[in-house]
């Protein structure tokens, strides 16, 4: 087993992995940016390096950083967690071609095979498992998608070949949509995922989504644990996953575990792994399961752990993330296919920091005034942050995981229930009040709901009255019981690792630092929290007119305007990236753009000024 593993990631996933590691012997490193000097996974970890600036492309993306942290770090292994980095073959390369420090997941060639979609595809086709119609190649120009409309019909997926979750997906209704969804998915592949190859499927209607989760060794052994249905979605991103699939018979889900395996099988898989499949729901009546000839079709892999990996975990009692470190170091596999039984049933809440009442706006900011997850029998929380922790507004929603198991479905929903009514949060808006409505939904709690239910069915009035009956004030508010006791934690970096020192003052210490006006952020030099830069007001405006101003913290992608140009009310200024969805900033009124304060690649605060209209 290793020494010491690197973790490429950040929050929750962070945490998870150090814990695994801990739980082998391992020590464990942590890699940050300046906007999480103060995470959570930073707290935990034995030792933590900064490796660059908050945007993702200079921290948690750059190889180099990451690559040279280990070194410095005298890692052997590298994890690379979920998101960022895991599913990058050229990353993956990088760190196998390093000096004494091993992969954990799968290999490059591997990665290259079964993660790049078109690549997948071909190698699913092969082994016999069955494919939404699509491309096996990818496509550059836009005559190519209107070709295949014109072969397969209206609406077309393209999809970025390193995406998922929704990422790098656009959805073509009709060809006058062809150019302009192209250069969006190319677009936000490149952002994401370093990638900005695309492909093209068939847009099912209405489907499930379910996956298998895979376990693979060197020597070929190729375990599937079951699967997971994550259908309940909003634009295309999961938030409750649950296992088993209360939609499937036995039968199907027997048929689609061994498509799984036999794609691990052809696509030379070894590590986790998740094959996922769109399911076509049809007709059926109360308590009806989907039957053995009901078609279902080969989506993607992921070729890393999976958000969702916990429901497995409590269903199997298999730790899969500790699997990924003993396969990474040359182990066996010591369990058979026939040995993986499903114990009961589990449901996994994404504890995002949005309010699903506004479309799930994320947070654009906040502190945690109150942070109390729940606990007892068949309850789990994944999380990295504490109460007084600042919310970290510059990549996913993402807060926390609820996990809940029990031993069937019913005695599920009702522990679900009673952990999230003792979920207590206080100073952002959660989706736990959403997850309660779902508990009560008629279509969730029957199985029947598909991947489009939320977009398209569930009434939003619904939602804002659970957001009324359960959720919480937004705003923080000053917790300190205690004026005479004063701590302060100060943050000290050598070389780009981090040290952390607190100190508690008391009495009248406390008493002259606090008139001095000398306090920790002062003291320390404390780097502001958010975007990690200097603190600064935003961009200066010069000229005299209507401000076009960011609704949200995130990062430019395309500017649509050039100064001088005529605007209508509702025209697009600019693209806008947050947690990690494409946002169309508009004028609200007419006129001519006289300045723009921003160039593409660019990062903005909520608020910043980005054009001036006269």
């Amino acid at each position: 087993m290793f020494d010491t593993v690197l973790v490429a990631n950040r929050g929750e996933i962070a945490v998870r992995v150090m814990r695994a590691c801990e739980d082998l012997g391992v020590e464990t490193v942590a890699v940050y940016s300046d906007a999480d000097k103060h995470g959570g996974h930073v707290r935990y970890a034995d030792e933590a390096y900064n490796i660059g600036p908050a945007r993702a492309a200079d921290s948690y993306l750059d190889h180099d950083a990451v690559i040279e942290a280990a070194r410095k770090a005298d890692a052997d292994a590298i994890h690379p967690g979920y998101g960022f980095l895991a599913e990058n073959a050229e990353f993956a390369a990088a760190v196998e071609a390093t000096d004494d420090v091993t992969w954990v997941g799968p290999s490059p060639e591997a990665m290259e095979q079964a993660g790049e979609k078109t690549k997948a595809r071909s190698v699913m086709k092969s082994a016999d498992v069955p494919i939404v119609p699509g491309t096996t190649d990818p496509v550059t120009d836009a005559s190519e998608v209107e070709a295949f409309g014109e072969e397969y019909g209206y609406p077309i997926a393209i999809k970025a070949e390193g995406g998922g979750g929704g990422r790098g997906m656009k959805i073509v209704h009709g060809p006058e949509e062809v150019s302009d969804q192209l250069d969006a998915a190319k677009r936000e592949g490149e952002a994401y995922f370093d990638n900005d190859s695309v492909y093209l499927e068939r847009y099912l209607e209405n489907p499930r989504h379910i996956e298998v989760q895979i376990l693979a060794d060197e020597y070929g052994n190729v375990r599937h644990l079951g699967e997971r249905d994550c259908s309940l979605q909003r634009r295309h991103q999961k938030v409750i996953e649950e296992g088993p699939s209360p939609a499937l018979s036995e039968e199907l889900r027997e048929r689609i575990g061994k498509a799984a395996r036999r794609g691990a099988d052809a696509a030379d898989y070894y590590n986790a792994g998740t094959f996922e499949f769109l399911v076509e729901e049809e007709d059926r009546e109360d308590g009806e399961l989907l039957g053995p000839d009901a078609n279902f079709y080969f989506l993607e892999v992921n070729t890393r752990i999976q958000v969702e990996h916990c429901v497995t975990e409590e269903l199997t009692g298999v730790d899969i993330v500790k699997w990924q470190l003993k396969i990474a170091a040359g182990e066996e596999i010591d369990f058979a296919q026939e040995d993986v039984e499903l114990d009961g049933h589990a449901i996994e809440f994404r504890i995002n920091a949005e309010n699903a009442a506004e479309e799930f706006a994320p947070a654009t900011g906040g502190e945690l005034a109150t942070y109390d997850p729940p606990g007892g029998i068949g309850v789990r929380v994944d999380d990295a942050l504490r109460q007084g922790d600042d919310l970290v507004t510059d990549y996913d929603s993402m807060i926390g995981k609820l996990i809940v198991h029990a031993g069937d479905r019913s005695e599920c929903f009702a522990r679900s229930e009673r952990a999230l009514s003792e979920y207590d949060v206080e100073g952002i808006p959660t989706v736990i009040p959403f997850h309660r409505l779902m508990l009560e939904d008629d279509a969730f709690t029957a199985g029947t709901h598909t991947t489009k239910y939320l977009d398209e069915h569930l009434d939003p009035e619904r939602v804002e009255a659970a957001q009324e009956r359960w959720g919480t004030d937004a705003e923080s508010t000053d917790t300190d019981g205690d004026e005479e006791t004063v701590e302060r934690e100060f943050t000290v970096e050598v070389n780009g690792k981090r040290f952390d020192v607190n100190v508690e003052e008391s009495g009248q210490f406390a008493a002259v630092a606090d008139a001095s006006g000398a306090d920790s952020e002062s003291t320390a030099q404390r780097p502001t929290r958010g975007r990690g830069d200097d603190g600064d007001d935003g961009p200066d405006v010069t000229a005299d007119g209507e401000v076009v101003s960011a609704e949200m913290q995130g990062t430019i992608l395309s500017v649509d305007v050039e100064e001088g140009d005529s605007v209508a009310a509702g025209d697009v200024i600019c693209v806008l990236e947050a947690m990690k969805m494409e946002n169309d900033v508009i004028a609200e009124t007419g006129g001519t753009v006289i300045e723009i304060t921003f160039s593409e690649g660019d990062s903005v605060d909520q608020g910043d000024p980005l054009v001036v209209l006269e």
